[in-house]
């Protein structure tokens, strides 16, 4: 055999067939049979570490100690509110173009106020309410899950999962199989007619079981000995919110009347996590999700995180009794898709779509500086102002995402110069307590505000959705309620969130690198060699893909 021997030769043959098999593998799974996206809404980056010492193996541990960990991930647009982070994960763009500027605001146009789900052409499927009068027409761009539908010729299935209809809708994207959210008016997940005429047979015995119910015919108590709850403050604080019927916000909380008199109470409950993640379970179940010839992507938005963020604040033990629920719910649903997936075959992000401010009172009793922003007195006296320097009353239309519209109509018809009426209205607003700058976004070369400050409000200003004056509030000061917290600012608190990829072609590290929120879909459209989204003005990032 010119020179090999019959030995020789077959373990040449045994090599090569080995190596065929190897290469075969290899080739079986060069794509994720499935994505997973979890953001968990409020979610601070400093909550992967402040409880880590009391999360479970399989969760968040398993993640950091598996997966890789962006350390240093911001949001790079203003206001920093849910429909806006959702849409800029998914984009990998910015509410200037994505369009989504705010949950909610008003049209420069006609001065009508939008949902930003909102969509008068459908109707609700699964519920007699209008809460399923919903739809992603209003989001301007392309999802990372419409062009892996788009790189597949369609044959991938995208489903959107979450308590909110926009946590839901919004990453889905425009051409999802379903988008799923709850209605608190029946306790059943809905959708609208823009993506079906009929609930799935899975998502009617899924409603069938009456798990919200269930859920919440428990009283809300301490996962551990409230004692052990070092990283909190104490139970019965000031600055904390209440359900009905409460005389103060502490443990026990008495669920089932709760819940009989408020529906929606189970948002801002842990339980509110356990029904999402159990009904993603069955999500992958029902469209047999991960058993494709192409790979399919679930999104998850765990929402009760906010909820309960928003009553109670960060320092509170319902936060942390939150996130340590949710830790042993995480840690069961990859267990989940370990069995029915196959661990390696999946991958999964984590993320949030902002975080949360301390809340007011608990930042002055600690002697840090805070202090309420309050939108109605503000714009009052602004209307003053300007009715005395120009003789018109009522140019202000609204205030919202700490953005000034106005009359344009009005002013056109006065003949007054908008310029002018807009420099007052800067020079009204840095004069004021609490609030740091003001801007006219026409005009930001006039009066430029620090960075990145001045990159993240050019970043969400929308000319036909946003008011042109944005407002700029000192640091620890925003509007909202006195008791709990809200978000929507450019601080650290509100902007630095968490970025962690396990799964699928992931090595395990960390990076102290600098990413942004619109870094994620360019990272995911890399790792799939797909296009990315439409608008999607973020990049790769690099040590995902060594």
């Amino acid at each position: 055999m010119n020179g090999i021997t019959k030995s020789m030769a077959t373990v040449v043959l045994s090599a090569f067939t080995a190596l065929q098999g190897l290469t075969a593998v290899a080739q079986s799974n060069e794509k994720p049979k499935l994505i997973v996206g979890i953001v968990v809404d409020q979610m601070r980056w400093d909550y992967l570490y402040r409880y880590y010492d009391r999360y479970e193996a399989g969760g968040f541990k398993r993640m950091l100690g598996e997966g890789f960990s962006c350390e240093n991930t911001f949001i790079s647009h203003l206001p920093s509110f849910t429909a806006v982070g959702h849409s800029t994960i998914y984009t990998g763009s910015v509410p200037a173009i994505h369009g989504i500027t705010g949950n909610d605001w008003p049209d420069q146009l006609t001065g009508r106020k939008w949902y930003c789900t909102e969509d008068t052409s459908v109707q609700s499927v699964g519920s007699n309410s209008s809460a399923g009068k919903m739809s992603p027409r209003n989001l301007l761009a392309s999802t990372i899950t419409d062009e892996i539908k788009l790189a597949t010729n369609f044959r991938s299935k995208v489903v959107g999962v979450s308590l909110k209809d926009r946590a839901s809708i919004l990453p889905a994207g425009h051409t999802a199989n379903g988008a799923f959210w709850l209605d608190d008016s029946n306790g059943s997940f809905i959708t609208s007619t823009y993506y079906m005429n009929d609930l799935p047979e899975w998502v009617k015995r899924f409603n069938d079981r009456k798990e919200p119910q269930q859920l919440m015919s428990k009283p809300w108590e301490t996962l551990y000995p409230i004692n052990t709850y070092v990283q909190s403050s104490e139970d019965n604080v000031a600055w904390e919110g209440t359900f009905s019927g409460e005389k103060a916000p502490v443990f026990p909380h008495a669920l089932k009347d709760v819940y009989k008199k408020d529906p929606g109470s189970l948002r801002s409950t842990p339980n509110g996590n356990t029904l999402t993640l159990d009904f993603a379970k069955a999500a992958v179940d029902g469209y047999d999700l991960g058993n494709n010839t192409v790979t399919d992507f679930l999104t998850i938005n765990c929402a009760s995180t906010d909820y309960v963020g928003h009553k109670y604040g960060p320092n509170s033990i319902e936060v942390e009794d939150t996130y340590l629920r949710l830790d042993k719910d995480l840690s069961a649903f990859f267990s989940y898709l370990d069995q029915k997936v196959g661990k390696g075959n999946y991958l999964v992000f984590l993320t949030a779509d902002h975080g949360a401010a301390h809340a007011i009172k608990f930042m002055q009793e600690h002697k840090l500086p805070a202090g309420p922003v309050e939108g109605k007195k503000l714009i009052a006296g602004l209307d003053s102002t300007l009715n005395v320097r120009f003789g018109v009353s009522k140019l202000v239309t609204s205030f919202m995402n700490y953005h000034v519209s106005f009359d344009k109509a009005k002013i056109t018809a006065s003949k007054l110069d908008y310029d002018a009426v807009k420099k007052e209205t800067v020079r009204y607003f840095e004069a004021q307590p609490g609030i740091q700058f003001a801007a006219d976004l026409d005009n930001i070369g006039v009066n430029p505000l620090p960075e990145p400050i001045n990159t993240m409000a050019i970043n969400g200003y929308n000319r036909k959705r946003t008011g042109s004056v944005i407002v700029i509030p000192e640091p620890g000061w925003f509007e909202g309620s006195m008791r709990g917290t809200t978000h929507g600012n450019w601080n650290p608190f509100d902007i630095h969130i968490p970025l962690v990829f396990m799964g699928w072609h992931v090595k395990h590290g960390t990076s102290n690198e600098t990413v942004h929120m619109t870094d994620i879909a360019a990272t995911l459209a890399a790792m799939l060699r797909i296009q990315m989204p439409s608008g999607c003005v973020g990049k790769p990032v690099k040590e995902i893909l060594q």
